[in-house]
């Protein structure tokens, strides 16, 4: 009974995807240049030609000295100004997100000192404003950054694909515990390499092959299923591992987009890696208690030889379809 479960859970995350890009944060950078004088980066995500509706709101003493300027990149929209905020700066002041509280959104803000401070705090809609701490506490950055990374990893659909085309593959349980660890050790290696510098792809054709990577995974789960010899069906964590280095590098692009506080640098990427997992492993929990509820049903039997078949070509053309949007976009 265990083929039109996996059918099942296939379409339903499929018709997920597009409300898996909805929970993209937004993100404010605010740089002291001088006293009380801050450039002001305003990035809002945009899903389907419409942007979020969310605007900034200061406080009446803070002046505008430089005038919003726009610039459209592919998935957001970004807004530079220069603000005044006279000689006290904007310590203990408050800026308000207008429209956030009616969203499922958040706003990651980083705001960098003249004495080379940085603190970083995630704004939620159930409080959507801001009051600017006078000194940045490292609980403020460990939350952020852990749970920016359970909403990159829940927004991530295309490594989510990955992780449930292991769970197709991978039938024994202890061999899908170590499957999932290989691929949790692996993007955590690269993860942190490339974050820290240390390795640098550019972000394109790591999304390109991160795609081809779930293609891949799809036909050894159709090997496997018409009973072919598949080293990827003996050797799951093997293939899990390699792949999950190049899916590490895919993570770090979230955290290129934003920065690490180089004072918390170890702090925000030890957080931002554990929300990652925390986030992966919530995404397996549900889809093995799905598994289990779906199995206690009574579903029709002629649907059992075709069900995972199904399922793995849908992954296969979905994943093959990203990989050629993908790719696309090295020349526009």
């Amino acid at each position: 009974m265990g083929r039109p479960v996996w059918l099942l859970l296939f379409f339903l995350f499929m018709g997920q995807a597009a409300l898996a890009h909805d929970a993209r944060p937004a993100y404010m950078e605010i740089n002291e240049t001088a006293i009380g004088r801050y450039d002001v980066l305003w990035r809002t995500p945009v899903l389907a030609g419409m942007r979020l509706p969310i605007a900034l709101r200061f406080p009446k003493d803070v002046q505008t000295v430089v005038e919003p300027v726009e610039s459209e990149l592919n998935d957001s929209l970004i807004e530079r100004r220069v603000i005044d905020a006279g000689p006290a700066g904007l310590v203990g002041k408050r800026i308000d997100f207008v429209g956030l509280q009616a969203s499922i959104t958040d706003v990651l803000v980083r705001v960098s000192r003249l004495d080379g401070t940085v603190s970083t705090t995630l704004v939620q809609p159930a409080q959507p404003w801001i009051e600017i701490a006078a000194t940045p506490g490292v609980f403020s950055v460990a939350r952020a950054f852990l749970v920016h990374g359970i909403e990159h990893i829940l927004g991530g659909f295309d490594h989510l694909m990955f992780v449930f085309g292991l769970l197709l593959l991978v039938r024994n349980g202890w061999m899908l515990v170590k499957t999932i660890t290989a691929f949790t050790l692996a993007h955590s290696i690269t993860l942190a390499l490339a974050a820290l510098g240390a390795v640098r792809l550019p972000g394109p054709p790591v999304e390109a092959t991160i795609a081809l990577s779930i293609l891949l995974l799809a036909v050894e789960i159709a090997r496997k299923n018409r009973g072919d010899p598949s080293f990827t069906a003996q050797w799951p964590w093997v293939v899990a591992f390699c792949f999950g280095l190049l899916h590490g590098f895919g993570f770090a692009g979230a955290l290129a987009e934003i920065g690490l506080p180089q004072r918390d640098l170890p702090l925000a990427l030890f957080t931002f890696n554990v929300g990652v997992e925390i986030g992966q492993l919530m995404f397996v929990a549900v889809v093995l208690s799905l598994r289990e509820m779906l199995l206690r049903l009574r579903l029709p039997k002629p649907a059992l030889l075709y069900a995972q078949p199904i399922a793995s070509y849908g992954l296969g053309t979905l994943a093959a379809f990203w990989f050629f949007e993908r790719i696309s976009t090295f020349w526009s």
